[in-house]
């Protein structure tokens, strides 16, 4: 399913991905994730998201078909290869509760370091703005283990950052943080989308996911059941059939996006 024409970009093909030898929660599943854009992918719990997502970083391996970048396999791509295009900000991330947190955000650099090229000016740059960007500058010194949950959260999103991949995908990026902070984080997306990025984000607030979204994926089951932009596609229809709610669908006031409301 998508719509690109070439080799470019992330995509899989015809996916089975599962835990251990439990049934597979994605059958055969095929998306292509177009490039320059913000896709977020939605659905019930346990609907093969967050399995999807890992897959398409290649934490998670396939039972059957392939992912690919660039028309290229990922297991043929080496780690550093790899993290050098393509970062994750995974659901639960940790770290040594001591180390400080420009320390954590410089470990995003870690893919672009060999034996030919040590630390640089450009490392710098890349951490100083990450770290700018995710809002967690006047934390540089204190250490991960003395920070709340919302500000650790902001701390992965600028290692993640630091990274400086032209895909980031992000699970469930505004868990532990209040509205204020959310929205800063879903606007970060959208500003490194509209700079060329590729952004893939799970989130589970509709409001927000239609609201932020380019390009909308559904998913229920382990297959995905809608996919486009978010006018386009939600309907009451398709939100009684992915969450069993029964709805009203009315235009956002402030953006013109869908905007659910459920029925008494």
């Amino acid at each position: 399913m998508g719509a690109s024409g070439d080799a470019r970009g992330l995509r899989a093909r015809s996916v089975t991905v599962g835990y251990g030898k439990d049934a597979p929660i994605l059958e055969d599943l095929s998306l292509d994730i177009l490039e320059g854009q913000l896709t977020v992918i939605v659905g019930p719990n346990a609907c093969g998201k967050s399995t999807l997502l890992r897959s398409l970083a290649r934490v998670l391996g396939v039972r059957s078909g392939v992912v690919e970048l660039d028309g290229r396999a990922l297991t043929t791509m080496n780690q550093k290869e790899l993290a050098r295009r393509l970062g994750l900000l995974a659901q639960s991330s940790t770290a040594p509760a001591d180390i400080l947190v420009e320390d954590l955000v410089a470990r995003g650099r870690y893919p672009h370091q060999s034996i030919l090229r040590q630390w640089s000016a450009e490392d710098d740059e890349a951490v100083a703005w990450a770290m700018r960007q995710a809002g967690v500058e006047a934390l540089a010194r204190r250490r991960v283990g003395e920070l709340s949950g919302g500000q650790r959260q902001r701390v992965w999103i600028a290692m993640v950052l630091a990274q400086s991949t032209d895909i980031v995908l992000l699970d469930e990026p505004t868990t532990y943080l209040d509205l204020n902070h959310q929205l800063e984080v879903l606007r970060l997306a959208r500003r490194l989308q509209g700079s060329g990025r590729t952004i893939v984000a799970v989130l589970h607030d509709l409001h927000l996911a239609f609201r932020y979204a380019t390009h909308l994926v559904c998913m229920k089951g382990g297959r995905i059941v809608a996919q486009g932009a978010p006018g386009d596609i939600v309907t009451p229809a398709l939100i009684e059939e992915v969450f069993d709610v029964p709805c009203l669908i009315i235009e956002d006031p402030q953006t013109g996006s869908p905007l659910v409301v459920p029925r008494p």
